[in-house]
């Protein structure tokens, strides 16, 4: 099992943005850690590629049991079916997690607070920052 830790923002909501994820093993040891920029878009646009880039990414070394982590309430609802996706923008990139959740074995969601997302935000900031 991996632990994945995503966290995406942008600066303006809309602005420049971008995500970051981290990989842990299942007891906290760091396994791989990377961000990009996005260009333009709003934080939860930056989540939704946070938490696609954390699937391919488990999808491309044949993990099976992938937990996802955020602190984006909205997205973990969202992604366990208990929120609707109504945004346009935000719909075709929840059909794709979906897709790629599918092709995975188990996948679970977390919610977590900001301050057990730390490493996350800080490689979401670097992103931003590389956006402008």
């Amino acid at each position: 099992m991996i632990v994945t830790y995503i966290d995406g923002g942008s600066r303006g909501n809309p602005g420049p943005a971008g995500f970051g994820v981290r990989v842990e093993t299942a007891d906290g040891q760091l396994i791989d850690e990377f961000h990009a920029s996005i260009g333009v878009a709003t934080n939860n646009v930056a989540e939704y590629h946070g938490l696609i880039a954390a699937l391919k990414y488990a999808l491309a070394r044949g993990e099976r049991d992938v937990q996802v982590r955020s602190d984006s309430e909205l997205l973990v609802k969202q992604m366990l079916g208990v929120y609707r996706v109504k945004h346009p923008g935000l719909q075709p990139l929840h059909a794709e997690a979906r897709q790629l959740v599918a092709k995975l074995g188990r996948v679970r969601f977390q919610h977590v607070r900001r301050e057990m997302n730390s490493h996350a935000d800080r490689l979401a900031n670097a992103a931003m920052d590389e956006a402008r």
